[in-house]
């Protein structure tokens, strides 16, 4: 059960740690919205695309539910790497609402998301 879940984690070169790193992205990044999604999209010049997540107590003061969102949001991430551009900081914040979605709901607004922000590839 234990090792399952640690191979289906988002790799470490593939997530946003550092306070500075979300920083710049909130600062420099393009926003789009999508539903209870928002996406924030910046350029890292690195040759992998780091993701970062924020759910904050306003959508649920529920810590397991919070980080519930955040492995859903992780494992659909991890999902589409393969199609996603390289070389973008792309954070995902999350608003009221989501915590109610399904899985297959937030796949949805994940896949448009990402194609109004153009990062699909083709």
């Amino acid at each position: 059960m234990a090792f399952n879940s640690i191979i289906n984690m988002l790799s470490n070169t593939n997530r946003l740690k550092k306070e500075k790193d979300f920083d710049q992205v909130f600062k420099k990044g393009k926003g789009f919205k999508e539903d209870f999604l928002f996406l924030k999209l910046a350029k890292n010049n690195l040759k992998a695309t780091r993701f970062g997540f924020v759910v904050s107590q306003k959508v649920s003061k529920k810590a397991f539910l919070r980080n519930k969102i955040k492995r859903r949001l992780r494992e659909l991430a991890k999902k589409k790497l393969a199609k996603i551009k390289k070389g973008f900081d792309v954070i995902l914040i999350v608003n009221r609402g989501l915590k109610d979605k399904d899985f297959n709901e937030t796949e949805r607004m994940i896949n448009k998301l990402f194609k109004k922000a153009k990062l699909i590839n083709d």
